[in-house]
Protein backbone atom coordinates (compact mmCIF):
# COMPACT_ATOMS: atom_id res chain seq x y z
CA UNK A 1 0.00 0.00 0.00
CA UNK A 2 1.52 3.40 -0.94
CA UNK A 3 2.82 5.35 1.99
CA UNK A 4 1.51 8.84 2.60
CA UNK A 5 4.08 11.33 3.93
CA UNK A 6 3.25 12.01 7.55
CA UNK A 7 2.58 15.46 8.89
CA UNK A 8 5.23 16.61 11.37
CA UNK A 9 4.26 15.85 14.96
CA UNK A 10 7.28 16.98 16.95
CA UNK A 11 6.84 20.06 19.16
CA UNK A 12 9.24 22.92 18.62
CA UNK A 13 10.63 22.41 22.11
CA UNK A 14 11.86 18.95 21.15
CA UNK A 15 13.85 20.01 18.13
CA UNK A 16 17.45 18.97 17.98
CA UNK A 17 20.25 20.75 16.15
CA UNK A 18 19.30 21.38 12.53
CA UNK A 19 21.61 19.82 9.97
CA UNK A 20 23.24 22.15 7.44
CA UNK A 21 23.74 21.22 3.81
CA UNK A 22 27.01 21.59 1.97
CA UNK A 23 25.93 25.00 0.62
CA UNK A 24 25.62 26.35 4.15
CA UNK A 25 21.85 26.63 4.05
CA UNK A 26 19.61 25.00 6.61
CA UNK A 27 17.73 22.08 5.05
CA UNK A 28 13.96 22.67 5.37
CA UNK A 29 12.93 19.09 6.03
CA UNK A 30 9.85 17.74 7.80
CA UNK A 31 10.43 16.57 11.33
CA UNK A 32 10.01 12.85 12.02
CA UNK A 33 7.87 11.32 14.70
CA UNK A 34 9.95 9.19 17.06
CA UNK A 35 8.57 5.66 17.08
CA UNK A 36 7.83 3.37 19.99
CA UNK A 37 10.75 3.16 22.35
CA UNK A 38 11.74 1.63 25.67
CA UNK A 39 12.35 3.72 28.78
CA UNK A 40 14.63 6.66 28.04
CA UNK A 41 18.36 6.12 28.48
CA UNK A 42 20.57 8.87 29.85
CA UNK A 43 22.34 10.73 27.06
CA UNK A 44 26.12 11.15 27.32
CA UNK A 45 27.01 13.97 29.65
CA UNK A 46 23.58 14.50 31.17
CA UNK A 47 21.34 12.48 33.49
CA UNK A 48 18.18 10.91 32.14
CA UNK A 49 14.69 11.69 33.42
CA UNK A 50 13.54 10.08 36.62
CA UNK A 51 10.61 7.72 36.16
CA UNK A 52 8.35 6.55 39.00
CA UNK A 53 8.49 2.84 39.68
CA UNK A 54 5.10 1.26 38.96
CA UNK A 55 3.53 -0.64 41.87
CA UNK A 56 3.96 -4.38 41.79
CA UNK A 57 0.62 -6.12 41.45
CA UNK A 58 0.49 -9.48 43.18
CA UNK A 59 -2.01 -12.20 42.35
CA UNK A 60 -4.19 -13.49 45.24
CA UNK A 61 -2.85 -16.65 46.84
CA UNK A 62 -6.10 -18.52 46.31
CA UNK A 63 -6.01 -18.14 42.52
CA UNK A 64 -4.53 -21.17 40.82
CA UNK A 65 -1.77 -20.46 38.34
CA UNK A 66 -2.67 -21.21 34.75
CA UNK A 67 -0.63 -23.99 33.16
CA UNK A 68 1.87 -22.92 30.52
CA UNK A 69 1.09 -24.59 27.18
CA UNK A 70 3.83 -26.69 25.68
CA UNK A 71 4.40 -28.53 22.44
CA UNK A 72 2.74 -27.55 19.13
CA UNK A 73 -0.06 -25.68 20.92
CA UNK A 74 2.47 -23.30 22.51
CA UNK A 75 3.93 -22.43 19.09
CA UNK A 76 0.47 -21.85 17.66
CA UNK A 77 -0.38 -19.45 20.49
CA UNK A 78 2.83 -17.43 20.19
CA UNK A 79 2.18 -14.03 18.56
CA UNK A 80 3.94 -13.26 15.30
CA UNK A 81 6.70 -10.63 15.52
CA UNK A 82 5.39 -7.15 14.71
CA UNK A 83 6.69 -5.35 11.64
CA UNK A 84 8.47 -2.05 12.23
CA UNK A 85 6.59 1.19 11.68
CA UNK A 86 7.62 2.99 8.49
CA UNK A 87 7.92 6.76 8.30
CA UNK A 88 8.62 8.65 5.11
CA UNK A 89 10.35 12.06 5.13
CA UNK A 90 10.23 13.65 1.66
CA UNK A 91 13.63 14.96 0.60
CA UNK A 92 15.67 15.40 -2.55
CA UNK A 93 18.75 13.27 -3.12
CA UNK A 94 20.89 16.29 -2.14
CA UNK A 95 18.89 16.91 1.05
CA UNK A 96 18.31 13.30 2.15
CA UNK A 97 21.42 13.08 4.30
CA UNK A 98 20.59 16.35 6.06
CA UNK A 99 17.07 15.06 6.70
CA UNK A 100 18.48 11.83 8.12
CA UNK A 101 20.82 13.76 10.42
CA UNK A 102 17.95 15.83 11.74
CA UNK A 103 15.90 12.67 12.27
CA UNK A 104 18.74 11.22 14.36
CA UNK A 105 18.99 14.43 16.42
CA UNK A 106 15.27 14.31 17.19
CA UNK A 107 15.39 10.61 18.07
CA UNK A 108 18.19 11.24 20.58
CA UNK A 109 16.38 14.28 21.99
CA UNK A 110 13.27 12.12 22.48
CA UNK A 111 15.22 9.64 24.62
CA UNK A 112 16.56 7.06 22.18
CA UNK A 113 19.99 5.71 23.07
CA UNK A 114 22.65 6.31 20.39
CA UNK A 115 23.24 2.57 20.16
CA UNK A 116 19.60 2.09 19.13
CA UNK A 117 20.13 3.84 15.78
CA UNK A 118 21.56 2.63 12.47
CA UNK A 119 21.88 5.12 9.59
CA UNK A 120 22.15 3.79 6.03
CA UNK A 121 23.02 5.72 2.86
CA UNK A 122 22.27 4.58 -0.70
CA UNK A 123 24.73 6.94 -2.37
CA UNK A 124 27.79 8.72 -1.00
CA UNK A 125 29.02 7.48 2.38
CA UNK A 126 28.27 9.47 5.50
CA UNK A 127 31.39 11.48 6.49
CA UNK A 128 31.65 9.54 9.78
CA UNK A 129 31.74 6.21 7.95
CA UNK A 130 34.33 7.47 5.47
CA UNK A 131 36.51 8.76 8.33
CA UNK A 132 36.30 5.57 10.39
CA UNK A 133 36.95 3.32 7.40
CA UNK A 134 40.17 5.25 6.80
CA UNK A 135 41.50 3.45 9.91
CA UNK A 136 40.58 0.06 8.49
CA UNK A 137 37.61 -2.30 8.35
CA UNK A 138 38.47 -3.95 11.66
CA UNK A 139 38.26 -0.69 13.61
CA UNK A 140 35.07 0.32 11.80
CA UNK A 141 33.22 -2.93 12.54
CA UNK A 142 34.52 -3.03 16.11
CA UNK A 143 32.55 0.14 16.76
CA UNK A 144 29.50 -1.50 15.19
CA UNK A 145 29.87 -4.54 17.45
CA UNK A 146 30.27 -2.34 20.54
CA UNK A 147 26.75 -1.04 19.89
CA UNK A 148 27.10 2.05 22.07
CA UNK A 149 26.80 4.78 19.43
CA UNK A 150 24.96 5.64 16.21
CA UNK A 151 26.43 3.53 13.41
CA UNK A 152 26.60 4.61 9.76
CA UNK A 153 26.68 2.12 6.89
CA UNK A 154 26.43 2.42 3.11
CA UNK A 155 24.74 0.17 0.56
CA UNK A 156 27.65 -2.28 0.58
CA UNK A 157 27.74 -2.63 4.38
CA UNK A 158 24.08 -2.69 5.42
CA UNK A 159 23.85 -6.43 4.77
CA UNK A 160 26.43 -7.04 7.49
CA UNK A 161 24.90 -4.65 10.03
CA UNK A 162 22.99 -6.11 12.97
CA UNK A 163 19.36 -5.34 13.82
CA UNK A 164 18.76 -2.13 15.78
CA UNK A 165 15.50 -0.68 17.11
CA UNK A 166 15.59 2.25 14.66
CA UNK A 167 17.01 2.36 11.14
CA UNK A 168 17.22 5.67 9.25
CA UNK A 169 17.79 5.47 5.49
CA UNK A 170 19.04 8.44 3.46
CA UNK A 171 18.24 7.86 -0.23
CA UNK A 172 21.02 10.28 -1.18
CA UNK A 173 21.79 9.04 -4.66
CA UNK A 174 23.11 5.86 -6.13
CA UNK A 175 21.34 3.78 -8.73
CA UNK A 176 17.70 2.74 -8.56
CA UNK A 177 18.91 -0.82 -8.04
CA UNK A 178 20.91 0.31 -4.99
CA UNK A 179 17.79 1.78 -3.38
CA UNK A 180 15.80 -1.32 -4.32
CA UNK A 181 18.42 -3.44 -2.54
CA UNK A 182 19.02 -1.24 0.51
CA UNK A 183 15.42 -0.47 1.49
CA UNK A 184 14.27 -4.10 2.00
CA UNK A 185 17.52 -4.86 3.88
CA UNK A 186 17.03 -1.80 6.09
CA UNK A 187 13.44 -2.84 6.75
CA UNK A 188 14.72 -6.22 7.91
CA UNK A 189 17.25 -4.55 10.24
CA UNK A 190 14.67 -2.25 11.91
CA UNK A 191 13.27 -3.65 15.13
CA UNK A 192 10.66 -0.94 15.83
CA UNK A 193 10.92 1.97 13.38
CA UNK A 194 12.18 2.53 9.83
CA UNK A 195 12.58 6.16 8.74
CA UNK A 196 13.26 6.75 5.04
CA UNK A 197 14.40 10.15 3.76
CA UNK A 198 14.11 10.60 0.01
CA UNK A 199 11.83 10.86 -3.00
CA UNK A 200 8.35 9.58 -1.99
CA UNK A 201 7.52 8.11 -5.40
CA UNK A 202 10.75 6.12 -5.54
CA UNK A 203 10.44 4.93 -1.94
CA UNK A 204 6.80 3.88 -2.32
CA UNK A 205 7.56 1.95 -5.49
CA UNK A 206 10.36 0.04 -3.76
CA UNK A 207 8.74 -0.56 -0.37
CA UNK A 208 5.35 -1.31 -1.90
CA UNK A 209 6.84 -4.13 -3.98
CA UNK A 210 9.64 -5.34 -1.75
CA UNK A 211 8.23 -5.15 1.79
Amino acid sequence: MPLIPEEPQIHESAQGPRATSASGRTAPTPRPVPGPRPAAHPRPGRPGPLRPTPPVQRAPHDVAAKPVPSGPAAHAAAPAPASPQIQLIPASADGALDAAEEAVDLLLESGRAPGDVLVVTTGEQHPWAAHELSFGEASYWAQHDAGDDVFYADATAVGRAATRPVVVVAVNGGSDSAAATVLPLAHGRAGALLIVCGDPQQINSVLGAGV
